[in-house]
């Protein structure tokens, strides 16, 4: 089926924001009103329906008196390979790529627009995520552990980066140049985004943190639905090695060890509660002395971020669920894979791509 176009579909834009979108026809809506509120409008849109059994079209369609939007749907491939479908039809000299979770904040392409104008030499760029204020208090929650310098999320996103930034999906730039090197994504699931940010520095291109780049992006709105997008995530890390090589490093297994010792932990306990001697129950509480250290840290950084007490008491059991799912998908996957040497059908189909000149890039 081809697009179904509105606005001003010849007008020179500089920005083209390309959604994926799957059965999420409610999360659109509030994403698309995000964008009439910005401050700067020069951008086009591209909604790719992947096949969804419950599309968004007439949804997307009127915002049509309100934005420069374009509507498409096509057949099932995830969300790697429908980027690619939006980059092909783009016409902007910057492509955007958002999760439809996200809402966009009305400065958001006035920032880049600044940012990139003073930086020229600028070929990919990333963002932060933060929590939306109308968030519930699980979203802010999960999204203060995805984000917190007391989690792994902290090392994404901070304005502080050891070598160069790898931007996530969820709210990635990449100029008209650096596609046409990259030819796009070349998987469509299961750490597509890791695996393209690295081969587009591998390529030489230069990727930035745009610190005031900043998206809402709701994640997850129950535990239940984040362990199981976390433990993918980790299942996704180990997937990336079969492109590059060395990538999987000692600092990603950090939340299996993680695991480990809240696993060690258990024993521990259930020994401090039947051992009747003094000073033998109290030698097997020690460990537990970090892991509360750990809550009570995660609660008051959270209760000094959003305020809230019922965040503050919600999000050490956030990280919690962050880290061990994330370091149980990661050895689960490593267990499967490397040494017992099955492949995993979410892997899907390789698309052919330019090579690029380096390897091993860090991430």
């Amino acid at each position: 089926m081809g697009p179904l176009t509105c606005g001003w579909y010849f007008r020179a834009v500089r920005f083209s924001v390309i959604v994926p979108l799957y059965n999420r026809p409610d999360e659109i809506r509030e994403l698309l009103e995000s964008l009439t509120l910005q401050s700067v409008q020069d951008f086009e849109v591209l909604i790719v329906e992947d096949g969804s059994e419950e599309d968004a079209r007439d949804i997307v369609l009127s915002f049509s008196d309100r934005l420069d939007v374009q509507y498409f749907w096509k057949e099932n491939e995830r969300q790697g390979f429908t980027r690619n479908f939006g980059f092909e039809r783009a016409k902007g000299d910057w492509f955007i790529v958002f999760d439809s979770d996200c809402i966009i904040p009305p400065d958001y392409f006035k920032s880049v627009s600044m940012y990139l104008d003073l930086h020229p030499e600028v070929d990919v760029f990333g963002g932060p995520d933060a929590a939306h204020p109308g968030f519930t208090p699980v979203q802010k929650a999960i999204s203060h552990a995805m984000t917190s310098p007391l989690t792994t999320g902290g090392i994404r996103g901070g304005k502080r980066t050891v070598g160069a930034y790898h931007p996530r999906s969820f709210n990635m730039g990449i100029s008209r140049k650096a596609w046409e090197i990259s030819g796009g994504y070349r998987i469509t699931v299961k750490g597509e985004d890791i695996e393209f940010s690295m081969r587009l520095i591998a390529h030489g291109l230069n990727s930035v943190l745009i610190p005031d780049a900043v998206v809402y992006h709701k994640r997850r709105t129950d535990f239940k639905q984040f362990r199981k997008q976390v433990e993918f995530f980790g299942r996704a890390r180990v997937n990336i090695r079969r492109f590059f090589p060395g990538s999987l490093k000692p600092i990603h297994w950090m939340p299996t060890l993680f695991l480990g010792y809240v696993l060690s932990l258990v024993p521990l306990l259930c020994i401090a509660l039947f051992w009747k001697r003094g000073w033998g129950s109290m030698g097997a509480l020690a460990p537990l002395i970090p892991y509360a250290v750990w809550h009570l840290s995660l609660g008051l950084e959270a209760l000094f971020k959003t305020g809230e007490w019922r965040v503050a008491l919600l999000a050490p059991r956030a990280a919690r669920i962050q880290l061990t799912s994330y370091g149980w998908g990661l050895l689960s996957e490593y267990m499967t894979v490397v040494l017992l040497g099955r492949r995993d059908s979410l892997m899907g189909d390789v698309r052919e791509v330019p090579d690029h000149p380096k390897s091993n890039p860090t991430s």
